[in-house]
């Protein structure tokens, strides 16, 4: 039950990722996609 919550922050962050896909900002996406490894190495 502890890594709920960073579980949760993993997705909403690969989601924030995946809305900026259309948009075209590799940038952005770049961005959440390293905030989600980044918790996932810190949790896991």
């Amino acid at each position: 039950m502890h890594k709920f919550f960073p579980t949760i922050l993993i997705f909403l962050d690969i989601c924030a990722a995946a809305g900026y896909v259309p948009s075209g900002d590799w940038r952005k996406v770049v961005y959440w996609l390293a905030a989600a490894t980044l918790t996932t190495v810190v949790t896991w």
